[in-house]
């Protein structure tokens, strides 16, 4: 293998900090809709990327097939209602308590590839997924017992999750016969298309929001979509995937740091040991299974 042109450990780092900041740009957006802020960072998202997709991926972009295209758009789907659920969650439930909980996706995953294409279970792999859940109940526990409301933000990022573990279910097999760019820049078409007709079913206004909501509608389109998975996507060349599954377990660690500084937002002892405790669990969980699923292209929605 070739010489990588950057250090990846040092690009890996900018992409978990990158990712961190997701949910942070969501709050600050304020009183805009989740369903806007989602529409608004992937349509800014397909428009900056559409003049390299259509001048270098035009060839693999009009050759993907009717079926193809059609789980793609499927895919989408999936994605658009990940972000509407889990940016609804940020208005009830704090930084530290969604990201961490949205983060179980791969339990999810992991169930989802036992139910739907008979994948094995390991007992390390039992184990693990028994010690996050656990931590997401004693997370859920201690924010119900602080408000309801936060409790209905902890069950609307477990949504969130399970919404992108469709994504990722749907689009596994489909990212091996298209390339990443056309891939990805069709799954997030379909993705916008799907929160335009959501945001006009709802009669949820388009405008109206001031220069600092437009400038976070950017960031969120920039800095955890591409300087954050696309570094991830990069990184994937030069070390394992199980090493960056690690490391994007940071980001709910970075996003509650992240949040304490700039929302003033603390973090309660069932957060921080419920958080813990997920951690660990998901730590022993790719740990327990990377030997049994074969190296996959990442993209997060938190994630992506």
């Amino acid at each position: 293998m070739d010489k990588p042109p950057f250090n990846p450990y040092i690009l890996l780092m900018v992409g978990v900090i990158s990712i961190s900041t997701s949910a942070i740009f969501v709050k600050l957006a304020g009183d805009a809709p989740a369903s806007i802020i989602a529409f608004y960072r992937l349509l800014l998202a397909i428009i900056i990327m559409a003049p390299y997709v259509f001048l270098k991926h035009s060839d693999d972009l009009f050759s993907i097939s009717k079926k193809d295209g059609t789980l793609a758009a499927v895919s989408g789907v999936f994605l658009a209602f990940h972000f509407i659920l889990w940016f609804e969650s940020l208005n009830y439930t704090s930084v530290a308590s969604s990201v961490v909980l949205v983060s179980m996706q791969p339990i999810f995953a992991f169930i989802g590839t036992y139910l739907f294409f008979k994948e094995r279970f390991s007992a390390g792999a039992v184990l693990s997924m028994l010690i996050a859940i656990t931590g997401s109940v004693i997370i859920s526990w201690g924010d119900f017992q602080i408000s309801g409301l936060a409790f209905l933000g902890d069950i609307l990022a477990l949504l969130g999750a399970i919404m992108v573990t469709g994504y990722f279910l749907v689009g596994q097999n489909l990212r091996k016969r298209l390339s990443l760019t056309s891939y990805t820049f069709v799954v997030y078409s379909a993705a916008t298309l799907t929160l335009l007709i959501y945001n006009l079913g709802l009669n949820v206004p388009f405008g109206g929001y001031n220069s600092s909501q437009w400038l976070i509608f950017l960031c969120l389109a920039i800095v955890p979509t591409f300087l954050g998975h696309s570094l991830f996507n990069w990184s994937l060349r030069w070390m394992s995937a199980s090493k960056i599954s690690m490391s994007i377990l940071l980001e709910p660690i970075g996003a509650s740091i992240l949040a304490f500084f700039l929302l003033n937002e603390a973090v309660s002892w069932s957060q921080w040991l419920g958080g813990s405790i997920v951690i660990f669990g998901l730590m022993l969980f790719i740990i327990s299974t990377k030997k049994m699923m074969k190296p996959k292209i990442i993209h997060r929605s938190r994630k992506l």
